[in-house]
């Protein structure tokens, strides 16, 4: 399948800039994922790859064409919607072949592909159905058995689960990425939702406010964070995080303070007399209960979530926010139990409190 490739692209509304600059080179075959909270520009950034969406700015390629002005048409991409944009008054077999007879192809090469489409999707019992017919799942099964039977150069996915309610996204979620194992597309995918990000991309691009945040292998962006923001939307739970002193101890180490404790930090490429505020953030799973006298953080239990095969607990520990530890399923605790809790120092992020960048 064909790469493709973003270079500083922008994106304005009148004089209002939406996109800032964005550069991305996704790979043949790549499934890429563009997260990040409403309003943060993914989807006008996947619609103008489609060609839905003019260019402001910038160049876009698919292979080793410049498709800046190609209307969508001519840039053999297939979109797959958020509302599956079926047509009502045909059946699922006439929506997956509609495509191919506007294009001219025999009869024989569409009943071909639909029918190999309908395999792959398990759509085979409902190719006489109309949409109507049809579960949220289903309907979007046929979304994307019409992008299937076009054999297109990349497939665009513009958060096609947020209409399923929270069984069928994960069945669906499952469908798709052995969708792309089968076929090894070129897939750039929009989402809203980290979960869906983790587990369906190699890479994910992190926008917010129009600007590419971190581009990165999942696990790598939610172990090394490039910046608060990313910290804090990439894990569920969120990353914990709130401000903290540096100091400079009487051996040269830097130290930051918490409430209740010190921790040796090392802060790459800084100045080793650096002091001030910084945010400190820790995951819910590097936070363990400890003995008072080694503590970071003390105080109440003051909510308890258990999930089955996880117990999450909220500390009221008098900082601006509860500080959220992950506990073993069975563990023994209860609302306004008083505890004491550490982390582990490999587990640390530290980050510019005026403008969120990573520093260590």
């Amino acid at each position: 399948m064909t790469a493709i490739s973003l270079k500083q692209i922008k994106k304005l509304y009148g004089t209002v800039p939406v996109i800032h600059g964005v550069d991305i080179d996704i790979a043949s075959g790549e499934f890429l994922v563009l997260v990040g909270p409403s309003g943060c520009g993914k989807s006008t950034l996947l619609r103008m790859i489609a060609g839905l969406e003019e260019i402001s700015a910038g160049e876009l390629k698919i292979g080793e064409k410049v498709v800046n002005a190609l209307p969508p048409s001519d840039r053999d991409i297939a979109m797959v919607f958020q509302d599956y944009a079926l047509y009502p008054h045909m059946s699922v077999g006439e929506n997956m072949a509609f495509g191919l007879k506007m294009r001219g192809e025999s009869s024989g090469e569409i009943d071909q592909r639909v029918t190999g489409a309908a395999d792959i999707l398990k759509l085979q019992d409902y190719l006489e159905r109309r949409p109507a017919q049809l579960s949220g799942g289903q309907r979007q099964r046929v979304a994307m058995g019409r992008a299937i039977v076009r054999r297109p150069k990349a497939f665009l996915f513009d958060e096609p689960l947020s209409n399923l309610d929270a069984a069928l996204r994960v069945e669906m979620r499952l469908e798709i990425a052995k969708l792309h194992r089968r076929m090894q597309a070129t897939t750039v995918y929009v989402t809203h939702d980290q979960v869906e990000a983790m587990t369906l991309a190699d890479r994910i691009v992190v926008m917010n406010a129009g600007h590419v945040e971190q581009i990165g292998h999942p696990l790598d962006l939610y172990r090394k964070p490039a910046s608060l923001f990313v910290a804090r939307f990439i894990g569920s739970p969120t990353m914990n995080t709130l401000p903290c002193s540096v100091v400079q101890s009487a051996n040269n180490q830097l130290l930051a303070e918490l409430p209740e404790g010190r921790v040796a930090i090392n802060l790459h490429d800084r100045s080793p007399t650096m002091s001030g505020t910084l945010t400190l953030g820790i995951r819910p799973e590097d936070l363990a209960i400890c003995d008072a006298g080694t503590a970071w953080f003390s105080g109440e239990l003051a909510v308890v979530e258990r999930l089955g095969s996880q117990t999450f607990a909220y500390l009221d520990a008098g900082t601006e926010k509860l500080i959220t530890i992950e506990f073993p399923r069975a563990a023994e605790i209860q609302v306004g139990q008083r505890i004491s809790v550490k982390g582990d120092s490999a587990g640390v992020h530290l980050f510019e409190s005026a403008n969120g960048r990573r520093v260590n």
